[in-house]
């Protein structure tokens, strides 16, 4: 006996009990055996199962591709130097060339679809190079060692790194690997510092970009004076904008389209106001612009 307890034992349950210990005993062992057997076996044939499972995976991207090409009437792309019409958005073409063309210098108002012709671009490209048919009406590219690009604005907090300093980082990784057969595509360089540092950083970086790497390169950017600078100097560099509607009596919209020239504006405050600002802050962001511009 145990204080406030009281234990009785019977022979037959104690041998019960033992036995049934004995046959759990015997399942864990089985298991353990089973299982060993089968691990061996998997070992026995594990390379196998890698190559079917890396066979299986081209073969399902394979597929999917197939697919989306069919469903959408796709083209298959030929390897040369242009990317014409994408039907999957405003019909836009996209012509490199080595001696006047080299770097495309896109200019055009905030929501003009700048970051969207440049995603088609690179989107292309990866497709036509995975063997995949492309969104487009016709499309001839050049084979690229790499597919660079420069989009948005993040900063790092786990490394303590500010918004300008990511983009700084990222585009000086560009510009020490890029090659002459490279894609490189930069958005909007340099937006994150006063506007003088930022269009400087901008033009050296177009510049190396088109003497020293030589690369064909998508480069977008609303530092309109960037334009008057870089094309008389830099022959290989051709300023397109995406274009505008104005009617005259403050109508505005966005066509979408991608033509020669430069814009001239940004077309920020309309895109405010689009946003929802208050009128007052709108006419306050006015004056001081009308101001600035007499200055």
């Amino acid at each position: 006996t145990l204080k406030s307890k009281v234990r009785f034992e019977n022979a037959e349950w104690t041998y019960l009990l033992s036995e049934i210990e004995m046959v759990h005993s015997l399942i864990r062992a089985e298991e353990l055996r089973v299982f060993e057997e089968l691990r061996d076996s998997v070992l026995e044939v594990s390379s196998r199962i890698r190559t079917n499972s890396r066979v299986l995976a081209e073969l399902d991207v394979a597929i999917s591709m197939a697919v989306l090409a069919a469903r959408h009437q796709f083209s298959r792309p030929q390897f040369a130097q242009l990317i014409s019409a994408n039907r999957q958005f405003v019909a836009n073409d996209c012509t490199f060339n080595a001696d006047s063309s080299q770097v495309l210098l896109l200019t055009g108002p905030n929501m003009g679809g700048k970051s969207t012709y440049l995603r088609q671009v690179a989107l292309i490209s990866i497709l036509a190079q995975t063997g995949s048919f492309v969104p487009a009406n016709e499309a001839q590219l050049h084979v690229v060692d790499a597919i660079y690009s420069r989009i948005g604005a993040h900063d790092n907090l786990a490394l303590d790194q500010s918004t300008f300093m990511v983009e700084m980082s990222e585009t000086a990784d560009i510009l020490r690997h890029a090659t002459s057969r490279s894609l490189v595509i930069l958005d909007e360089i340099g937006r994150g510092t006063s506007t003088r540092d930022g269009v400087s950083i901008a033009y050296a970086t177009l510049k190396y970009l088109h003497d020293k790497v030589r690369c064909k390169a998508l480069f977008a950017t609303h530092y309109h004076e960037l334009v008057p600078h870089a094309v008389p100097s830099l022959a290989g560099v051709q300023p397109l904008h995406t274009a505008i509607y104005e009617d005259g009596e403050g109508g505005f919209a966005f066509l979408h389209k991608v033509k020669p020239g430069i814009c001239e504006r940004s077309h920020g405050l309309y895109v405010a106001q689009i946003a929802g600002m208050p009128d007052e802050v709108l006419e306050t962001a006015r004056q001081f612009a009308i101001r600035r511009r007499s200055v």
